[in-house]
């Protein structure tokens, strides 16, 4: 089957012009003879145009993954950029260690967690991938070989954490692993009606649990609107099996009707995923598969948006008014009747990204999936960008397909800096169009 490259959001739909294909991170594309802006593509996991290169080159990097080197005492894994996270923890996991933060997916490159800087769910403790990176080679387009660390090209090493891809290439990374005494998460549950309980919970959970992150019911409205389900917990201190899960069964073959989700379909699931969770309050002892990542267990689960895809969106706002800026955006979506019922909800903590374009800083975040709808779905994500905007909060790139060029600039003032990084060689789709002027 021909490979296609496109977001996971599957929107837009653009094609590159050329893609050159990566075994090993000694290659050096013949970036002289492309002639067009050349851009790196792991999974194509990032929702939006972010990993897109209309016209331009792909430099697949999907093949890129070997491993390099591992201290099994120290937990000090480097690796081919192409690797993805599920690899590491099928070679980890049996030794005791595990990622040190990881998104809600595990198919994603090391290459592409950089490039975004992921977060999960303990930003409160760990800060973003970023933080966990020790070093790594950037090939720029001049074939000049460059490691970057803290130390070491630190001007580059910040501009590529988070930098979206436009610095050059990431060959090969190092990261630090953390330890584990098992594969076990002592996970407890928790239902919440308001918005108010919700910051309460969280402000009480973040000292005791690694881990914390919330769904919330989107569609509610009234008394119910922000209601929704908790979920904390932390690695078990318990000695037990270190068995990587296996590759998921659940697949779906082909896109969905567009009928399928509707305000009636998504209402339905929202409010039985509200109350399924009985009683209010539970604690269960879970591996770190379904508490980590619960979508992986079923492949191309995109395809349920159908063709037209969905947009993805995520902002982080600061804790100042907190209560009624998240208020505001609940109740512009509830009255939209364009649900998402993927809504997640987390504080973020202070823990300082090394990254110059970092999206995730101290704030409460939000993401959501919209179906695709056109210019409806548009007129919605316009609506809320006017209320993160005025709340002084961001919009995060690697989830982005449609945010505009004006509200980027002002959302990170410092991509001029940062564009003094970027290889000339280099660029994106999202790039391009954030920055024309």
């Amino acid at each position: 089957m021909t490979k296609r490259y496109e977001s996971w959001g599957k929107y837009p739909k653009h094609q590159p012009a050329l893609v050159h294909r990566l075994r090993w991170h000694t290659e050096t594309p013949p970036f002289e003879r492309f002639g067009r802006p050349v851009l790196a593509y792991g999974l194509g996991r990032s929702y939006g145009d972010v990993c897109l290169n209309d016209n331009g080159v792909l430099l697949d990097t999907a093949r890129m993954a070997h491993f390099i080197a591992f201290d099994a005492e120290r937990g000090l894994l480097r690796c081919e950029a192409g690797v993805s996270l599920k690899q590491i923890l099928d070679l980890v996991v049996p030794r005791g260690w595990f990622l040190p933060v990881t998104p809600g997916t595990k198919y994603v490159t090391v290459g592409g967690a950089i490039a975004n800087d992921v977060h999960g769910k303990n930003h409160h403790r760990e800060g973003t991938f970023g933080c966990h990176v020790t070093q790594f080679e950037l090939l720029r387009s001049t074939g000049e070989r460059l490691i970057c660390s803290p130390t070491q090209n630190s001007d580059l090493f910040r501009a590529t954490i988070g930098g979206l891809g436009l610095t050059g290439l990431i060959t090969w990374a190092e990261i630090k692993l953390r330890p584990i005494r098992s594969v076990y998460i002592e996970m407890e549950r928790i239902r919440f009606g308001s918005l108010d309980e919700f910051f309460d919970i969280s402000a009480r959970s973040d000292a005791r649990f690694e881990h914390t992150v919330a769904w919330l019911d989107c569609i509610a409205q009234g008394t119910s609107l922000g209601r929704g389900v908790f979920l904390r917990g932390n690695h078990s201190e318990e000695p037990g099996p270190l068995t990587p899960s296996k590759e998921p069964k659940l697949y779906v073959p082909f896109d969905f009707p567009s009928f399928v989700l509707n305000p009636l379909s998504m209402r339905a699931f929202n409010t039985f995923y509200y109350y399924m969770h009985t009683p209010a309050r539970s604690h269960k002892r879970v591996h770190y598969e379904p508490f980590f990542y619960p979508l992986d267990a079923v492949r191309r689960w995109n395809r349920i948006y159908g063709r037209r895809g969905f947009i993805q969106y995520q902002c982080v706002v600061p804790p100042t008014d907190r209560v009624e800026v998240m208020r505001e955006l609940l109740t512009v979506i509830a009255r939209s009747g364009r649900a998402s019922f993927l809504a997640v909800f987390k504080e973020f903590g202070d823990v300082a990204s090394p990254g110059m374009l970092s999206f995730p800083r101290k704030g409460v975040t939000l993401a959501l999936d919209f179906p695709f709808e056109g210019e409806a779905t548009l007129r919605l994500c316009e609506q809320m960008d006017a209320i993160v905007r005025e709340a002084g909060g961001v919009l995060y790139p690697a989830k982005d397909a449609r945010m505009s060029g004006e509200d980027f600039r002002r959302f990170y003032p410092q991509w001029e800096t940062f564009s003094r990084y970027v290889d000339p060689a280099f660029s994106s789709s999202f790039w391009r169009r954030v920055t024309r002027t």
